[in-house]
């Protein structure tokens, strides 16, 4: 059984950083896209920063293009992270971790729909 777990939500002022982590358990090994989302309420759900596994690639989503930094470490499939630096009031959103199923990806896709595996999401907070 798949479980994604997310960690490092909260509260910060708009200029600050945070680092959001993705525990995963049950992923097999195999290329997949690693990724986090984000949503507002009466929103839609966005793709923020996606990670392409076995060659490293990253996607960002412009509005987040050279503040976040999403990452790998450790054993393959097993804990993703978000790094976010220079944080504004709209970046305040509930963000979870996604992942695919394995196979032949040669790119990520930002389309929610596309990912099997979702973490609960952990609440972040930007305050102006």
């Amino acid at each position: 059984q798949v479980q994604l777990v997310e960690s490092g939500g909260g509260s910060v002022q708009a200029g600050g950083s945070l680092k959001l982590s993705c525990t995963a358990s049950g992923l097999t090994s195999g290329n997949r896209c690693l990724a986090w989302f984000r949503q507002v309420p009466g929103k839609a759900r966005e793709g923020v920063a996606l990670i392409r596994t076995g060659v490293g690639r990253t996607y960002y989503a412009d509005s987040v293009k050279g503040r976040f930094t999403i990452s790998q470490e450790g054993a393959e499939n097993t804990l993703w992270l978000l790094q976010m630096n220079s944080l504004k009031p709209e970046d305040t959103a509930m963000y979870s971790c996604a992942a695919t199923s394995s196979g032949g990806w040669t790119n990520c896709p930002f389309t929610s729909d596309l990912y099997n595996y979702w973490g609960r999401g952990t609440q972040v907070t930007v305050s102006s």
